[in-house]
């Protein structure tokens, strides 16, 4: 038996004859939205301003435009992104190009961005100008990074298009001033990739070696001829820009004409206001220097003659102002004339003091008083003797006494000192016994020794 209440009918869905609104999924309702919107609006063109722009991982961009009342989504797939003639980024007013399409995932519409645009030149300009001072915030235009450029570069290199007008300009122009190796590094300067070539054009002529294959640029040019904004914009390009700012070789810029401006003009160390001007400036004009260089040869050769001139004429005045040879001599032959005539004078003189200093010396030197003097010395003599007979150290032995000595011969001075060799020498006035403080009196080993009595000296 069933005891659940009555189930009140209008708590249930029901389909009413007749009805012709029958009940929708989700995913039917939100593809049927989809379809009616692309069937609508398949091909639309909407001008805003950008926001919240971001590059996703896949390649695939997204965004937001905007005007002052309504915001409405935005996406650029991978293949269109990498097609876009300029950077975009916030704040830029644009004009989109595709779509509209829902996002059923989130109930949310958005424009499929087929191509993008800057909404006109003021936008252009805007863009242009906000993209400069932030590149000038960061100093990459600041007067104190740009460097001097070398006077005679020994190669030089060229980033602009290969076919164009503006090479044959360089090139023509450097043969007629200075002869110059030039490297050319092909790139387009305008339309899809051209930013990127340009910069990686200016990195790679600077990773290359010193001392490599392809010869390092002393100097680089980077050209384009003349154009609109939108013709030059690559040049405008951040990636450009950064590139020219940190190169490590010095770089023209010739962009366009001598009108037109652009970022990387800014950026380089030097810009000049066409390709043929560069070229001037990037090299001296070969017939100038070599006038130069006869113009210093002529300079040279003036002074050495005049350097030669002028010593000749010092010369010729310190001779006239040099005295006569006969003049500088004659003092001197006076001198040795005067000396000459002394001399003789001068040793009769001298000759005669020494005879009476030795006929002084001889009067004093009398027999008897040299007799009386070695009288007096032979007499301190022989007392000088007896003293030195008292005092020789063999006069005690002659009385019975010994003299102990080590092997060495050093006369030992106390028993203790003795106590401590084993061999020992007794020294007699007849002659030396070896004696061993253990075992007795040992025969001497040679028949005599070196001090023995007939060695003393004798007493007189």
């Amino acid at each position: 038996m069933n005891n659940f209440p009555p189930i009140d009918e209008g708590l249930l869905a029901t389909e009413m004859p007749g009805d012709n609104a029958p009940a929708l999924s989700v995913s039917e309702l939100s593809m049927s939205l989809k379809r009616t919107v692309e069937d609508a609006f398949g091909h639309v063109r909407v001008r805003g301003e950008i926001s919240g722009w971001k590059r996703a991982s896949s390649g695939h961009c997204y965004l937001c435009l905007k005007d002052d009342k309504a915001v409405i989504d935005g996406v650029i797939w991978k293949a269109v992104a990498g097609a876009l003639r300029f950077q975009p980024e916030d704040g830029a007013e644009v004009v989109a190009t595709g779509r509209l399409t829902t996002y059923p995932g989130r109930s949310r519409y958005q424009i499929v961005i087929d191509r993008l645009e800057l909404a006109g030149q003021g936008a252009l300009m805007a863009l242009l100008e906000k993209r400069r001072r932030a590149l000038a915030a960061e100093g990459l235009f600041d007067a104190d990074r740009k460097r001097k450029l070398p006077f005679h570069p020994r190669v030089i290199g060229v980033v602009t298009s290969p076919t164009g007008a503006v090479i044959r300009d360089i090139l023509h122009r450097l043969a007629d001033r200075c002869p110059s190796h030039v490297l050319v590094w092909p790139v387009a300067v305008q339309g899809e990739g051209a930013a990127a070539q340009v910069a990686a054009a200016v990195a790679g002529f600077g990773a290359l070696p010193e001392n490599g294959s392809v010869p390092r640029p002393d100097l680089l040019i980077v050209a384009r001829g003349g154009g609109s904004i939108e013709d030059l914009w690559a040049f405008n390009e951040e990636a450009v820009v950064r590139a020219v700012a940190s190169s490590s070789i010095p770089i023209i810029s010739a962009v366009g004409h001598e009108t037109d401006i652009s970022l990387c003009d800014f950026a380089a160390d030097v810009r000049a206001p066409t390709p043929t001007a560069a070229a001037e400036i990037a090299v001296p004009v070969r017939n100038d220097l070599l006038g130069q260089l006869r113009e210093l040869g002529h300079r040279i050769e003036r002074c050495a003659v005049r350097a030669r001139e002028r010593a000749a004429e010092q010369f010729d005045n310190s001779l006239r102002r040099w005295p006569e040879r006969e003049a500088l001599l004659a003092p001197q032959r006076q001198l040795l004339d005067d000396h000459a005539e002394r001399l003789p004078r001068a040793l009769a003189g001298r000759l005669a003091h020494a005879r009476g200093e030795l006929g002084h010396a001889a009067g004093a030197l009398r027999p008897n008083l040299l007799v009386a003097v070695h009288r007096r010395a032979q007499e301190r003599l022989e007392s000088l003797w007896r003293v030195a007979q008292l005092v020789h150290p063999n006069r005690p032995l002659e009385r019975g006494y010994a003299r102990v000595e080590d092997r060495d011969g050093t006369t030992l001075m106390s028993a203790a000192s003795a106590r401590a060799i084993e061999r020992l020498r007794l020294v007699f006035a007849d002659g030396a016994l070896d004696v061993n403080t253990d075992r007795g009196v040992e025969r001497p080993r040679r028949p005599t020794h070196s001090r023995s009595t007939s060695e003393q000296p004798k007493l007189l």
